[in-house]
This record gives C-alpha cells, sequence and structure tokens, in this order.
C-alpha cells in the first residue's frame, strides 16, 4: 500500500517554469488509487514538426492497489493546450473525464450492442449505424432501467411495452 500520508484531492506543485504536476488519490470499492500527471513543455519544439499546434507533453503515472495486487502503468499524452489554458491540474481532470465517456459510451455501444462485430463496412452504412446505435443508446437511456443491457433485454421481450413506454410523454 502507499504511504498513509493524508492527501488532499489534489496536490500540485510547480515544479519549475517548463513542467508542473498534480496527483489525486482516489479510495473506493476496495481499491486504492494515485494518479500523476507530468505536465511540460520542453519537448515541444522538438516534437511540433510532427505534430503542428503541440503545446504540452504529458506522462500520466497511474498506482492501484487492491487487496494485495499493486498495478502501475505509464501513459503518454500530447495536447494542444497551452499551460496558461490547462495546468497538470486541469489535465489530469480531463484525462479522467475521458475514461467516463469511454466507459460510459464507447464500451455499451460496443459490449450491448455489438458494434465492433458489426460487418457492416461500405460507404455510408456504417456512420448510418453508429447514428442508429446513439439513438437507441439514448431513447434507452431515458427508459431509466438500472443499466443499457436491462432495458434492452425488456425491449426485446415486451416490444409493445417498449413502444408504449417511447411515445408516451410522461
Amino acid at each position: 500500500m502507499p504511504p498513509t500520508r493524508s492527501f488532499p484531492p489534489y496536490q500540485q506543485r510547480q515544479r519549475d517554469g517548463a513542467r508542473t504536476q498534480a496527483t489525486i488519490i482516489n479510495k473506493g470499492h476496495g481499491r486504492r488509487e494515485r494518479r500523476t500527471l507530468i505536465a511540460t513543455t520542453e519537448l515541444t519544439s522538438y516534437l511540433r514538426p510532427n505534430w503542428p499546434g503541440l503545446e504540452q507533453v504529458c506522462q500520466i503515472t497511474r498506482e492501484r492497489w487492491e487487496k494485495e495486487t499493486h498495478t502501475l502503468e505509464v501513459a503518454y499524452r500530447i495536447t494542444s493546450l497551452q499551460p496558461k489554458q490547462a495546468d497538470a491540474r486541469r489535465l489530469l481532470s480531463l484525462d479522467r473525464g475521458h475514461w467516463g465517456i469511454e466507459n460510459g459510451l464507447h464500451h455499451v455501444r460496443d459490449a450491448t450492442l455489438g458494434e465492433d462485430s458489426c460487418r457492416v463496412r461500405s460507404k455510408n452504412a456504417p456512420q448510418a449505424m453508429a447514428a442508429a446505435r446513439n439513438l437507441a443508446l439514448g431513447l434507452l437511456r431515458n427508459l431509466h432501467f438500472p443499466s443499457i443491457a436491462a432495458a434492452a433485454r425488456r425491449i426485446v421481450m415486451h416490444p409493445l411495452e417498449g413502444l408504449r413506454r417511447l411515445t408516451d410523454p410522461s
């Protein structure tokens, strides 16, 4: 386990003129996570020819303790946000928000609606199918079931109830 020191939800410090660092520690669901992001502008002049608009490079270290297991993951990001637009703390928050979208939308589209196994590949059909899936997800979310999978199962088993619930304004 990490040190038992008490950390504020976000701890940020300025390392020097070109680097900032932020750390967040979360506890819950039987695990403890520490995420640390270091943002720098030191590499931008070297990398900018390949990535126009690049302003910062980030290293994100994610540590997770769950029971007796410790995992460590290091990821790198580039961003067009300048340090005055997004310091390390904001970049760490944006990274967390990305995973909310990934888990809330993309995973549901693939796991529940089978998007990755779809064989539709020609012309505008993939875009049309993605739009249809997004519409279905929106409608299923409005039915207030505990999960999208539960809502989809209920609609498949009781299609008339599904039509009634979709057309009833209350």
